[in-house]
């Protein structure tokens, strides 16, 4: 847990799953300097470390994105909470986790709201990220139907939450594509969603603090975040 000074929290919280291609965690730039950033807002940041492969596979890091919304909301008390603005943020690898929690939940695990950040969402097409989905599911072969509910843009429904998408053209880990997916699956679902798609910037940037273009970006979302009523 990075809780926000009393003094300035407004009771928001956000699940922050770094990335790392389901092998790796980010825990810096995608983990930890995002929590700050939460915390400058007055939100409440939880950096969560889920199990990765090749070890680990599907549905275990779904299930730790799960555990952590019930951890948070059963202990919204004690960490002043408010257990219906949990939202969840996910850079690269971890963006495909925060897709799945918002795509696959119960009524206790459900995101009040999503970021992804240059996200993996597909485990079907051309343009998926092989790494990813291969310590995901185990398989660069793995069973089709499988891969096809692990490919998020084919699960959404009017009940995903709203969300916000960043991504860069020309990022040649993970194409846009996987944004643009999600984007079209959100707005044909009626799901309120915003996305900002830049021209130029490498893959996993995190706040793109050194960047004077792509540095930007983390303003429209403090933007974003106001305009939902996540933050004053």
């Amino acid at each position: 847990p990075y809780l926000a000074d009393k003094a300035n929290a407004n009771g928001s919280a956000v699940i922050v799953c770094p990335g790392g291609g389901y092998q790796n965690l980010a825990i810096d730039h995608e983990g930890v300097q995002i929590a700050r950033w939460l915390n400058s807002l007055g939100v409440h940041a939880f950096v969560l470390k889920y199990r990765l492969g090749p070890r680990h596979n599907h549905p275990k890091m779904l299930n730790d994105a799960s555990e952590a919304f019930r951890l948070v909301r059963r202990r919204a008390a004690e960490w002043g909470v408010d257990s219906k603005r949990v939202g969840v943020w996910g850079f690269s690898a971890g963006g495909h986790l925060a897709s799945t929690i918002s795509t696959h939940f119960d009524k206790d695990t459900r995101p009040d709201f999503a970021i992804l950040s240059y996200p993996v969402i597909s485990c079907t097409e051309e343009w998926r990220h092989k790494g990813s989905c291969r310590n995901l599911l185990g398989s660069d072969t793995p069973d089709p139907a499988l891969a096809a509910l692990m490919s998020n843009e084919k699960q959404v429904t009017k009940n995903t939450p709203p969300t916000f998408l960043f991504h860069t053209t020309d990022d040649a880990s993970v194409p846009v594509e996987n944004a643009l997916a999600y984007y079209a699956a959100l707005r044909k679902s009626g799901v309120e969603v915003e996305m900002h798609i830049y021209e130029h910037g490498r893959h996993g940037v995190g706040l793109a603090h050194t960047d004077w273009v792509l540095s930007s970006w983390s303003g429209l979302l403090a933007q974003w975040l106001v305009r939902h009523g996540i933050t004053r």
